[in-house]
C-alpha cells in the first residue's frame, strides 16, 4: 500500500503527465475528430451579468456551458484525471471565487471524474469599482481554460469572454434573471453547521449533520480538498439520528476536509466543512447506489456454471502443467483400492477448493480495504515467491532421491500410499496444485473472477469455490467412477523411474520462479533466493545421507530449516530492488496508461493493448505464439496499429483498475480497439498465430 506522502507523489505525476499528454493530443484530437478550426469550442462558453448594479455593489455573473452530446466538463476538483475550469480576468472589478453546481460520477476505466455532462453554469460574484460612474456600462471579460472530454479522448479549450454591467444609480430597481435562478437552485446548499472528520487506519470517517427526516437517495460525497481521498475507492454510509457517516478511502492527510454531499440523482446538495473531531460509531446503513456496477452481470447460475467451465479448462492451460507431475503419481495411485480412491479424491479436492476459497477471501477483503489487487495477486509479492522457489525446490530434490519424505502428493521410496498419511497427503496436494495453478485466467474463467469482485460477498465466495471444484472435477471423477479408475496404470517399479522424470518439469519451474524472482526484485533478490536454495539442498542431502544410514533425521532438518527461515527473515527484504525494465519488445509496445491510451485512440488508427505478467505462462506461450512474430509485426506496421503493453508483474494499481472495469479479474487481457468507435473487443484468451494478423488486415 502507498504511504500518503508516495500517493501525493504518485498523484502528482500523473496530473503532469495527464496534461503533458493532453498537450500532444490536442493538434491530433482536432485534426482528427474536431471540428475545423474556425467552428465553435465542442463545450460553447458565454459570459452573462444578472443584472446592472450601482458602484462598489456586488452583482453575479454566469459563465454559461453548453457540452455537446457525448461531451463533458469538469467540476473545480475534478477527480482522477482532467482539470477544473481556469479564469483569468481583467476589468476595473474584482470577481470573487466561482461556485459549482453539484456535478455528476463518471466512471471510466476504473477512473473516478466528476464532471458536467449537461448545461451548466459557474456563478461568480463580481464586485464594481466604487468609482464607477452611473449611466456607464462596465466591460468586463475574462480567458477561461477547461477540458472537453468524451469517454475516449480530451481537448483542451479556452474561449475570450466578454459582457457589460450597466452601472445603475443607488437604490435603482432591477430585474430579476430567471436564468439565474434557476443555476442559483443547482447549487450546493450551505450546511447550517460544522461537520467533522476522523482518520481510522486507511479510511476517513466523516460525521455530517444532517437530519434524520431528510431524504438520502443513492449520496455521493465530492472532496474538494485534492489528494485527500481515493476518489474511485467505495463509499459507505449510515445515519446516527440527526448525523449521516460517510466513510471514505484515505489517500493523504488533511488538517481540513471541505466538500459537497450529493442528496440524491436529481442534482441535489449541500456544501460542508469538517474540521479534525469526534464522529459516532455504528449507524444504519444507507445503500449509497454502489451496488448497481454488478447490475449488468449475467446470472448467478451462468456465472457459477463459467467458473466450474474455467477450473475445469484450467487444468490443460499451459500455467498448470508444472503441477501436472504432483497429481499423476497421485492419480496412478489412486487405483488401489476403491475406498482408498474415493478418499483420495475427497480430501484433494477438499485442498483444491480450500485454497481457492482462501485466496477468493484474501483479494475481497483487502479490495474492501481499498487496495488494488486482482487475481493472482499473490505472484505480485516477491516473498511468495521466494517460499514457492524452494518449495519447487525442495520437491525437485526429493523427486531425485536426494532425501525422503511425504513431499504433498508423493510417495515416500516409491511405494503405495499405505503410510497412514494418505488424507493429509491428498488434501495438501490440493492446496498446492490451486495455489501453484490458478495465477493465469482462461476461457470462461476470466468472466466469472471478474464478476466475482462485483458482487456481494456471498455470492463471489460461490464463484471461488466452483472454480476449485472445476480444478478438481478431472481428479473427483477418477475417484468415483470405476471405469475411468481402471483405465489408470497400476502401481509398480515403474513409478521410481517416472517419480525421477518428472522431476524435470519441476526443476524447470524451479528455474522459471527464479526468473521471475529476477523481475519482481532484480537480480539482487533472486541471487539471494539462489543462495538460499543452495542451503536448503545442504540440509536435505545432511537429512538424506542420515536417512540412508537409518538414522532419524528430524532435529538435524528442523533446525537447518529454521536457520534458514531466520536468515530469510531478516536478509531478504533488504535484498529486493526494483527491477529494470526489459525494454521494448517487438511491436514496439509502449507502456500502458490511461494518458497514452487516450492519445493512441485519438489518432484515428487501431489500437491493440494487451496485459501480461512474467508470470502468466499463458502470456508468455501468446506472446512466442501469437504477439512477438515477424508476420505480427509487418501487419501492424501495414495497417498504422499502435501497441500497448500493460505489465502486472508487480502490483500496478492503476492497471487492475482497468482491468477491473473491463470486467478482467487478471492476465491475460487482449483489447483491440476499431478507429473512430472507441469501444474495444476483447480477444481470446488463447490467441493463435493468426489472430492478430487477420485483424490488421481488416483494419487496412
Amino acid at each position: 500500500m502507498l504511504s500518503p506522502a508516495l500517493h501525493r507523489k504518485v498523484a502528482t505525476l500523473w496530473q503532469a503527465l495527464f496534461c503533458c499528454a493532453l498537450a500532444l493530443l490536442a493538434p491530433v484530437a482536432r485534426a482528427a475528430d474536431a471540428p475545423p478550426a474556425t467552428s465553435a469550442n465542442h463545450i460553447a462558453a458565454q459570459l452573462l451579468a444578472e443584472h446592472g448594479a450601482a458602484a462598489g455593489q456586488t452583482v453575479t455573473l454566469a459563465i454559461h456551458f453548453k457540452p455537446e452530446p457525448k461531451y463533458h466538463g469538469y467540476w473545480q476538483n475534478p477527480g482522477d484525471a482532467g482539470f477544473g475550469t481556469q479564469l483569468t480576468w481583467a476589468g476595473a472589478g474584482k470577481a470573487g471565487t466561482p461556485l459549482y453546481p453539484v456535478p455528476e460520477t463518471l466512471l471510466i476505466s476504473g477512473l473516478m471524474n466528476h464532471v458536467f455532462q449537461a448545461d451548466y453554469a459557474l456563478l461568480i460574484p463580481y464586485t464594481l469599482p466604487s468609482d464607477a460612474k452611473a449611466g456607464s456600462s462596465l466591460p468586463v471579460s475574462v480567458e477561461a481554460n477547461w477540458l472537453a472530454c468524451t469517454d475516449t479522448m480530451c481537448v483542451p479549450e479556452n474561449a475570450k469572454l466578454s459582457a457589460t454591467i450597466p452601472v445603475l444609480a443607488a437604490g435603482a430597481n432591477v430585474a430579476p434573471d430567471p436564468r439565474f435562478d434557476a443555476w442559483r437552485a443547482k447549487l450546493p446548499a450551505p450546511l447550517g453547521a460544522k461537520a467533522s472528520f476522523a482518520m481510522a487506519g486507511d479510511s476517513i470517517r466523516l460525521a455530517i449533520p444532517f437530519p434524520a427526516s431528510g431524504a438520502v437517495d443513492h449520496p455521493h460525497v465530492f472532496i474538494t480538498t485534492e489528494g485527500a481521498v481515493a476518489y474511485a475507492a467505495p463509499q459507505s454510509f449510515a445515519r446516527a439520528g440527526d448525523v449521516l457517516i460517510v466513510t471514505l478511502k484515505k489517500a493523504g492527510d488533511a488538517a481540513q476536509l471541505s466538500g459537497v454531499l450529493r442528496l440524491n440523482g436529481m442534482g441535489d446538495g449541500v456544501e460542508f466543512t469538517a474540521a479534525p473531531g469526534a464522529v459516532p460509531a455504528g449507524g444504519t446503513p444507507i445503500d449509497s447506489g454502489e451496488s448497481k456496477k454488478a447490475d449488468d452481470l449475467p446470472a448467478l447460475p451462468w456465472l457459477v456454471l463459467a467458473a466450474l467451465a474455467g477450473g475445469l479448462l484450467l487444468n490443460i492451460m499451459p500455467c498448470v502443467f508444472p503441477i501436472l507431475s504432483l497429481k499423476a503419481l497421485a492419480l496412478a495411485r489412486a487405483g488401489e483400492s476403491e475406498a482408498e480412491a474415493r478418499a483420495e479424491g475427497l480430501f484433494y479436492s477438499a485442498g483444491v477448493i480450500v485454497a481457492c476459497a482462501i485466496l477468493g477471501a484474501l483479494l475481497l477483503t483487502l479490495r474492501a480495504g481499498g487496495e488494488q489487487v486482482g487475481w493472482a495477486f499473490q505472484l505480485q509479492e516477491p516473498r511468495v515467491v521466494a517460499v514457492l522457489l524452494l518449495l519447487a525446490l525442495g520437491i525437485t530434490a526429493n523427486l531425485l532421491g536426494l532425501f525422503e519424505f511425504a513431499v504433498p502428493g508423493f510417495a515416500t521410496k516409491g511405494a503405495g500410499m499405505g503410510h497412514g498419511n494418505s488424507a493429509r497427503s491428498a488434501f495438501a496436494t490440493g492446496l498446492l496444485a490451486a495455489f501453484v495453478a490458478t495465477p493465469c485466467t482462461g476461457p470462461f474463467m476470466a468472466s466469472a473472477m471478474g464478476a466475482a469482485l462485483l458482487l456481494p460477498v456471498p455470492a463471489a465466495m460461490l464463484l471461488f469455490v466452483s472454480l476449485g471444484l472445476g480444478i478438481a472435477l478431472p481428479f473427483l471423477a477418477i475417484a468415483f467412477v470405476p471405469p475411468l479408475r481402471r483405465a489408470m496404470p497400476r502401481p509398480g517399479a515403474w513409478m521410481n523411474w517416472f517419480r525421477r522424470a518428472m522431476a524435470v518439469p519441476m526443476a524447470l519451474t524451479t528455474l522459471a520462479l527464479l526468473w521471475l524472482a529476477s523481475r519482481l526484485g532484480s537480480w539482487t533478490f533472486a541471487t539471494f533466493c539462489a543462495v538460499l536454495g543452495l542451503g536448503l539442498l545442504a540440509v536435505l542431502a545432511m537429512v538424506g545421507a542420515g536417512q540412508r544410514k537409518g538414522l532419524a533425521q528430524g532435529k538435524k532438518a528442523a533446525l537447518g530449516l529454521a536457520a534458514l527461515a531466520i536468515v530469510s527473515v531478516v536478509a531478504l527484504p533488504h535484498t529486493i530492488r526494483q527491477a529494470e525494465d526489459e525494454g521494448a519488445d517487438m511491436l514496439g509496445a509502449q507502456s500502458f496508461s490511461e494518458a497514452a491510451l487516450g492519445t493512441a485512440l485519438a489518432s484515428g488508427h487501431p489500437v491493440f493493448v494487451y496485459f501480461t505478467a512474467d508470470w502468466c505462462l499463458t502470456c508468455k506461450v501468446n506472446e512466442r505464439v501469437a504477439i512477438e512474430r515477424e508476420e505480427t509485426r509487418e501487419a501492424f506496421a501495414k495497417a498504422n496499429v499502435t501497441v500497448l503493453k500493460g505489465d502486472w508483474t508487480r502490483r500496478d494499481p492503476a492497471i487492475t483498475r482497468f482491468l477491473t472495469a473491463q470486467g478482467a479479474a487478471g492476465v491475460p487481457l487482449y483489447l483491440w480497439y476499431v478507429p473512430k468507435t472507441g469501444k474495444p473487443s476483447q480477444l481470446p484468451q488463447v490467441l493463435t498465430n493468426q489472430t492478430l494478423p487477420d485483424l490488421a488486415k481488416k483494419a487496412g
